[in-house]
């Protein structure tokens, strides 16, 4: 189903005025016809009795508001444009999401404002076309190593089709929700969380270096393109997706925080000892270079190991003064 407009006359404020004139002549006419003609009195009676009549037909849109319009069961059409219009007072607005309440913007809570019932049940009815974000609840989910983690997202989107969004679908609001949660696993359970090795995330065949926490644009791309291709006969149109919370689940945080640690710690060490093995060849070179001690391989051995000590070490060296003779 696709969604049609209806580009109506926006003559609501008139049919309303004409109401109260129908009124205020039927109350006259109830008044003199009580004396001269019960005829007029009776017209009058009937016009008071079914004049309220035309008051469901009036409806009023705001910028960014959509009424779907139905006639005894038939979808007629779409109001979009702001506005005060009349409309058939028999058709009826429909929303089947108007009462659900997820954590995205546009969702009020009961506890947050207070309306009476005749508020909430004509606010409900109008489908928003703003752009709205929804903020699903952080899911744990395992990656592609199997580590779990905890992530969660932010979509923005809008609604694209009335139609399809009211009639396609239960709900929108709850059929877009679960979506987000269906297509974050699968794009989430290709990736690992850091860089490993042997990984092919793009499905070429070829391992990459792609990760959760290094190539995050590139993965709430895919979410996105994954909810979107979902949503599509919902119409709605899914506009960005982002990652707003990334970690290693609880019970695997700590052994993940020490892996770190420690691979760092490796790192560290290496360069360090690459640096200090450079400086000691350059030490030698220098004093061949200029003869100002020769040293015979054992000495230079000894030499090279109190340099990498020196070098090498936590803690600052404590020199040794020798008094004696070099041998």
């Amino acid at each position: 189903m696709k969604e049609k407009n209806l580009n109506l006359k926006k003559n609501g404020l008139a049919v309303l005025l004409l109401s109260f004139v129908i009124y205020a002549a039927a109350a006259a006419g109830v008044i003199w016809g009580a004396g001269h003609s019960m005829a007029v009195m009776g017209i009058s009676i009937f016009l008071l009795c079914v004049t309220w009549i035309l008051w469901p037909g009036l409806k009023v849109l705001r910028p960014q508001e959509a009424l779907v319009l139905t006639l005894f069961g038939k979808y007629i059409g779409t109001l979009r444009e702001p506005g005060f219009y009349f409309v058939n007072p028999f058709c009826s607005a429909v929303n089947p999401a108007a009462r659900t309440r997820l954590k995205q913007s546009g969702d009020i809570s009961s506890r947050d404002a207070v309306q009476s019932a005749a508020d909430m049940a004509a606010a409900t009815k109008k489908i928003s076309l703003k752009i709205m974000t929804l903020d699903n609840n952080r899911q744990k989910i395992n990656d592609c190593l199997g580590n779990p983690i905890e992530i969660g997202i932010a979509v923005t989107w809008r609604i694209q089709d009335t139609a399809k969004a009211v009639f396609n679908v239960d709900n929108y609001k709850e059929f877009l929700s679960l979506q987000c949660d269906s297509a974050l696993r699968n794009i989430v359970r290709i990736y690992p969380y850091d860089v490993a090795p042997d990984v092919d995330t793009t499905g070429d065949g070829i391992a990459d270096e792609g990760s959760l926490r290094g190539s995050s644009e590139t993965v709430a791309a895919r979410i996105r393109d994954e909810i979107q291709d979902r949503v599509e006969e919902a119409g709605i149109e899914v506009i960005e997706a982002r990652i707003t919370h990334l970690a290693y689940a609880p019970e695997i945080a700590a052994v993940m925080l020490q892996r770190q640690q420690a691979s760092a710690i490796v790192d560290a060490r290496k360069m360090i000892v690459d640096g200090a093995v450079g400086m000691v060849e350059m030490a030698l070179e220098h004093l061949n270079e200029n003869q100002t001690i020769v040293l015979d391989e054992e000495r230079k051995a000894a030499m090279v190991s109190n340099l990498l000590v020196v070098l090498c070490g936590n803690h600052d060296a404590q020199p040794v003064v020798n008094s004696g003779s070099l041998y």
